[in-house]
């Protein structure tokens, strides 16, 4: 096999693949081989048409695309590890020539890694980010846990109060006529949430248990339900239970139930490093950015279309996994968005170009320092990685290969470089 490389414009290249005929006839062989046993010649029975007559009903050309499809994928890769360029893209494939007794000669239109030059990237300036927690905010997480420990309880002795939950049996009528998806029975319902369209929770407030109550409202005009968009409806009601949530006294015992204190001070002191600890944890990947953000304007490289495109398709397919874990496929996300895929790509490709800017500068600083991975910093990575999935560290070496293994000492390089970067910089 031979390659040709030809350097186009803005990072771009060509690769002329040729691959030798006798390839092609072995490709071509193959495919007969798994295609003949669905091919009918008369004469002959099912599977055992000799090649030769085959070609001449159906034109030599009949097992081309499918031969293509046999020797593509190896004759691409292994044109990109002989070529000693780094692509970054998928290809733009075209076939040059496909013929028996010929070589198979194609081409591929791809993106090399490119070139960065550097500017300041030491003794960075940035806005310092204040870090400061607020009295208010530790009041708000004890609320947040207090809300969490709260027990509702039913009560019988009053009307349905604003904020109560109460269930509902109930049921809704258009012109006296009942419409579908207008009726609940033992619905649970939060008064004053929202949950049903405007005005209806509010006529609830003073119901009693037991007892029938009906309710008037209008749908509004953009209902989603268009029949009944803007039209006028009556709902027969009746209160079956009331319950109202009761939250815990904020002292000494609520903090030895929520936490390992003896004491209401102590839990929100921990509270408080708690935040601190996040505080600073966010500051420092603020800084982080801001001083990447520097170090980009004042680089030189020229990124290619094809590669923005590229990272632009990891990201979609990132988001579709993550989706799918939530039991959504991607087309039903943006039917539920309102958002097209396009659109939703476009969204996408500012945030994908910096992604690619930020690793080319970090990867550049990395070597302009000379930084090395030591065996030490995979071993500290492979142990953090266990401790963080409870695993032992022994198992989690076994499920890396070789390949694996690279990407992550490049990680590990480009973690020194932020760490270098961001350490050199200086808060004003």
């Amino acid at each position: 096999m031979s390659v040709q490389v030809e350097k186009l414009e803005k990072n771009m290249a060509k690769l002329t693949v040729e691959v030798p005929a006798e390839s092609v006839e072995k490709a071509i062989q193959t495919v007969y081989r798994k295609m003949r046993k669905n091919i009918n010649i008369p004469g002959f029975r099912k599977g055992k048409a000799p090649r030769q007559l085959i070609e001449k009903m159906y034109g030599k050309e009949v097992f081309y695309n499918d031969a293509i499809d046999e020797m593509l994928p190896k004759a691409y890769g292994d044109a990109v590890e002989e070529c000693g360029e780094e692509i970054v893209s998928r290809p733009k494939i075209d076939i040059v020539q496909i013929e028996s007794g010929k070589p198979f000669v194609f081409s591929a239109e791809v993106a090399v890694k490119p070139e960065v030059t550097l500017g300041e990237y030491k003794g960075i300036q940035v806005e310092k980010t204040p870090i400061e927690v607020l009295d208010a905010e530790i009041d708000a997480a004890v609320m947040k846990e207090r809300e969490a420990n709260a027990r509702t309880i039913t009560v019988e002795d009053r009307a349905v109060a604003d904020g109560d939950i109460i269930s509902l049996d109930f049921e809704g009528f258009v012109d006296g006529v009942a419409f579908e998806g207008g009726k609940g029975e033992n619905y649970e319902l939060t008064i004053g949430c929202g949950t049903f369209i405007p005005g209806f929770e509010d006529q609830l407030i003073g119901a009693e248990t037991d007892k029938d109550l009906e309710v008037n409202v209008t749908f509004p005009e953009d209902y989603n339900a268009k029949e009944l968009a803007g039209k006028n409806a009556l709902f027969k009601c009746r209160v079956n239970s009331v319950k109202v949530r009761e939250l815990p006294e904020v002292d000494d015992e609520f903090a030895q139930e929520v936490s390992e204190f003896e004491t209401l001070d102590e839990y929100k002191e921990d509270i408080r490093a708690k935040l601190l600890k996040d505080k600073e944890g966010e500051a420092k990947r603020i800084k982080e950015d801001a001083v990447i953000e520097k170090i980009i304007e004042s680089a030189q490289m020229e990124i290619p279309d094809a590669m923005v495109d590229f990272q632009t398709e990891q990201l979609m397919e990132d988001f579709a996994q993550r989706m799918q874990a939530q039991g959504l496929s991607l087309q039903q996300y943006f039917q539920f968005s309102g958002m097209t895929e396009e659109q939703y790509r476009e969204q996408m490709r500012p945030r994908a170009l910096k992604n690619i800017q930020s690793r080319l500068v970090l990867e550049a600083v990395a070597k302009a320092e000379n930084m090395e991975v030591t065996q030490e910093d995979v071993d500290a990575e492979m142990q953090r990685m266990a401790d963080m999935y409870k695993m032992e560290v022994e198992k989690v070496k076994e499920l890396f290969g070789e390949y694996q293994l690279e990407e992550m000492k490049k990680d590990l390089a480009i973690q020194k470089a932020i760490d270098l970067v961001r350490d050199a910089a200086v808060e004003a």
